[in-house]
């Protein structure tokens, strides 16, 4: 059972990593051809957006759990 929980812990932890490096490569082409930034103007976009995002869905998060439907 814990072998299969690490296999799957494995494969989980590797999709993860083969989409967040397609989602940076996207962002970063759309980007680019969207506005005509540089590819390097573009990476840094395809870097802070999903950084500043996740804050904001931490503070959903927190603010939901709080003042949420079931509360």
């Amino acid at each position: 059972m814990l072998v299969t929980l690490k296999n799957k812990l494995d494969d989980s932890i590797l999709l993860a990593l083969i989409f967040f490096a397609g989602h940076i490569l996207i962002a970063m082409i759309v980007v680019s051809m969207i506005t005509g930034a540089s590819i390097w103007e573009a990476g840094a976009v395809a870097l802070v957006e999903p950084a500043v995002n996740s804050i904001w869905f931490y503070i959903l998060h927190k603010l939901w759990k709080r003042f949420g439907k079931n509360n």
